[in-house]
């Protein structure tokens, strides 16, 4: 049996395939870069406005709760603006 070779396009697409991965990865772990980044600020400020080690479980609960609020809020934002990018590309 001879061994087929892959063809011009399909090298192509996958040389596409590939960058489109490492592209992803590289975004994601810049993302988490930022995350913890914001994190710790976060983590920082609260630690300001709740210095005393007693009310350390209510910070804890108002840090969750302001984390919480603050991912459903850009996650709803940013689904509304890619609904409406593709919105207007297919218009286009």
């Amino acid at each position: 049996m001879t061994e087929q070779k892959p063809t011009h396009e399909e090298k192509k697409s996958l040389k596409i395939e590939i960058l489109e991965k490492v592209s992803s990865l590289a975004t994601a772990g810049f993302g988490l870069v930022a995350a913890l980044a914001w994190n710790d600020a976060i983590k920082d400020l609260f630690a300001q406005l709740f210095p005393n080690p007693d009310n350390n479980l209510i910070a804890k609960f108002v840090y969750a709760l302001f984390i919480t609020s603050l991912v459903v809020l850009v996650t709803v934002q940013l689904g509304r603006v890619v609904n409406l990018a593709k919105k207007k590309l297919d218009k286009k």
